[in-house]
């Protein structure tokens, strides 16, 4: 389809379906990736989490601002998944949807700021930053990506594209990486050679994102 110039609500659901298919997809690798540093639940919990925000929305019916779809996923996924994952991703999509605002359709611009601000509440909430071995790694040059892109005349399709393989990018340069945050921690240099599986997952969000805008 023909790349979109405004992520609407429409948009905003597509992403979020995106998701929660990918994640299904996904789930054996997610939870082989966290098997081997964490508690082994991630690919589980991350389908968890995203088959109740499907339904969260199919119950919401319409909902005319992607900002409330946001919030909607973000809250949901915070009172459905236990653990780390479900608090980091859904503060994440909360705040979000909180920088959207009454937005009906947000450009580029908007949603790179949007992005940051998700980016921002993950290490607020998590403590953590670039280089700790989480999902920020994959986060911050995702988000950096999508505002390069912008700010270089890049169409939102675009800048998503390029978002998702900055994501990549990072997640892959996890692998070398001493986990200094979460339960990886525990594991001191053990955990050097394995790739973050909440890197993993973030990967799946931008590229579900990519893919939703066109």
């Amino acid at each position: 389809m023909v790349g979109l110039e405004l992520l609407d609500a429409d948009a905003a659901r597509d992403w979020m379906a995106r998701t929660a298919a990918a994640v299904l997809d996904e789930r054996d690798r997610l939870t082989e990736l966290d098997a081997a540093i964490g508690d082994g639940d991630h690919g589980v919990s991350m389908v968890r989490g995203f088959t109740a925000v499907s339904a969260a929305l199919a119950a919401a019916g319409e909902l005319s601002l992607p900002g409330a779809v946001l919030l909607l996923a973000g809250r949901t996924l915070v009172s459905s998944v236990g653990g780390a994952s479900g608090p980091l991703y859904g503060s994440a999509l909360r705040a979000v949807g909180k920088a959207l605002g009454d937005a009906g359709g947000a450009d580029g611009k908007q949603v790179g700021a949007a992005l940051g601000a998700g980016r921002d509440a993950i290490a607020a909430l998590g403590g953590a930053r670039g280089g700790d071995k989480t999902m920020l790694d994959a986060w911050i040059p995702a988000v950096a990506g999508f505002e390069f892109a912008v700010a270089g005349g890049g169409s939102l399709d675009a800048a998503a594209q390029f978002a998702a393989g900055a994501a990549e990018g990072g997640a892959e340069e996890t692998v070398p990486m001493e986990a200094r945050k979460g339960r990886a921690s525990y594991l001191g240099p053990r955990s050097v050679g394995h790739l973050d599986p909440g890197a993993a997952s973030t990967v799946l969000l931008f590229r579900a994102l990519a893919d939703a805008v066109g």
